[in-house]
């Protein structure tokens, strides 16, 4: 297994960075100015892009793994590879709608719920947004705070 950065020709993985976030032109508001990862064992399984947004404080704005190997730990490993491979990051925002499994699996990874933003699915999508069965209206945000020792 091997997680490399994408340098060039991102759009490459665009059929990949949909299953995350299913609008292109919003995926184009932070591909470019974010950092790919994807996660190759015997072939891409996942990836993820990362924005700096501020110092210390970057977001996870997309993560996916190939639908036929979900629950295989890659989405796990992507995020431990991203938490080791920003050292000065101290908050790892992510946003994502309101859905059980989804929560869950970020609690697992260590994230605790930040804010919401209302109605953020709705007013930016130009066509419902379905998770499971359940319509996204707001985008909940969690965060990952680093804990640094005292000298």
């Amino acid at each position: 297994m091997k997680i490399r950065k994408v340098t060039e020709n991102k759009k490459r993985y665009m059929d990949l960075l949909l299953l995350a976030d299913e609008q292109e032109d919003m995926i184009d508001q932070y591909l470019d100015r974010g950092e790919m990862f994807v996660l190759d064992d015997g072939g891409i399984k996942a990836e993820c892009v990362i924005t700096n947004e501020s110092d210390g404080i970057y977001e996870l704005k997309n993560i996916a793994v190939m639908t036929d190997c979900q629950r295989n730990g890659y989405g796990k490993r992507l995020i431990s590879f991203i938490f080791a491979h920003y050292p000065d990051c101290k908050t790892m925002l992510v946003g994502t709608g309101d859905t059980p499994d989804i929560l869950h699996f970020y609690h697992d990874c260590g994230f605790t719920e930040s804010h919401r933003i209302k109605n953020f699915f709705t007013d930016n999508y130009d066509h419902p947004m379905f998770e499971n069965g359940k319509q996204l209206i707001d985008m909940i945000y969690l965060k990952w705070e680093r804990l640094f020792e005292k000298v």
